[in-house]
């Protein structure tokens, strides 16, 4: 009598293991990570399909499509990590286009001695935001490269979503008399990352306004007549975005400094720093126009969802053919907010 030897794979060691080459080499210890990990914690009906590509329904209406990589140091901070940060920031650039985020793709490029606790503590995070927003990733990607080629974890997300019939909004639409609109409290992101960063030594309770705006986007869509934009003011912040919208509408665009909401701790630290506010990145806000008749239904919306409560109206758009951003200041003077031009802050999402 014979008997068969059963086939034994040791379990991937999500402990103490670290990111080897042949995880990204295509084979067995390849798909041993993505059955273990990525399929594990992102399972759903199009993933499972497990082909090169997902096979998703068509849907009625056009599609908006964005992509964003992620590179933030370090890859936790207070009020997030790398992995909820590439589903937000995706989410939420496929948002304000006034779509409804369905779909994500992740690509990743691992460093060869990653700690894959590390990396099963970013999975389980991105996938736990991707049920908050309601958004299903569908398809994904892994490399790996040699230790030193990377700076542990790299993540690429590509997002799609569905425009519903009749809505257009662009940066492109704005005219004077509009009014500006912010979600709330500006540069905490930017802030709870540099205070977590090696060598710089202050020490703040900001946390990271990480989020998916879609739910709040959705509702302005439906509940704004003359909704003309949104934008969320991540790299280059709230003074870089204004700027590019003024320069896609042909028009000017005045602000008051006493309207735009930053905490005294954010205000602090930028000042600490060396830091304009209005330059620093935001990950969970966002910038809204419309006419002015709508201002208060606008800002009312805003302010009944838990991401909008200290939304504020903050300026408005005027005529002017050099598309300047200008900002009223609290001592009755008037500065330019001009293209944030360098890096003002590297490596922050």
């Amino acid at each position: 009598m014979t008997s068969e030897k059963k086939h034994y794979q040791r379990p991937v060691n999500f402990k103490t293991g670290k990111v080897e080459m042949n995880f990204g080499a295509g084979g067995k210890a390849s798909a041993q990570l993505i059955s273990e990990l990525f399929a594990k914690y992102f399972s759903n009906e199009y993933l499972d399909q497990g082909d090169d590509g997902a096979r998703l329904p068509c849907p009625e209406g056009e599609l908006i499509m964005a992509t964003d990589s992620h590179v933030v140091s370090p890859i936790f901070f207070a009020g997030g990590d790398i992995g909820a940060l590439s589903v937000h920031g995706t989410v939420n650039d496929v948002a304000v286009c006034g779509a409804v985020p369905k779909y994500l793709s992740a690509g990743f490029i691992l460093e060869e001695g990653f700690p894959l606790s590390d990396l099963k503590r970013i999975v389980e995070s991105m996938a736990e935001a991707a049920k908050e927003a309601g958004v299903y990733i569908v398809t994904g990607d892994t490399k790996v490269v040699e230790r030193g080629k990377a700076d542990g974890i790299y993540i690429n997300t590509c997002g799609v979503g569905v425009l519903p019939k009749g809505v257009r909004l662009s940066g492109s639409f704005c005219k004077p008399g509009d009014v500006i609109a912010i979600s709330g409290d500006i540069g905490d992101h930017g802030v709870a990352v540099m205070s977590q960063r090696v060598n710089l030594g202050f020490e703040t309770n900001v946390e990271s306004d990480s989020a998916s705006l879609n739910r709040l986007t959705e509702k302005l869509v439906k509940g704004v007549p003359s909704l003309r934009c949104m934008r969320d003011p991540t790299r280059g912040g709230l003074g870089t975005t204004l700027n590019e919208i003024a320069s896609q509408s042909n028009i000017g665009m005045v602000l008051e400094e006493d309207r735009i909401p930053v905490k005294e701790s954010v205000e602090a630290a930028c000042e600490f720093l060396g830091l304009d506010p209005l330059y620093v990145a935001n990950e969970g806000k966002l910038i809204a126009i419309c006419a002015a008749e709508d201002a208060e239904k606008m800002l009312a919306i805003m302010r009944e969802d838990p991401l909008g409560q200290n939304a504020q109206l903050i300026g408005r758009c005027i005529k002017d053919e050099n598309h300047f951003v200008q900002m009223e200041t609290g001592f009755g003077g008037v500065r330019m907010v001009d293209w944030l031009t360098g890096e003002q802050l590297p490596r922050i999402c």
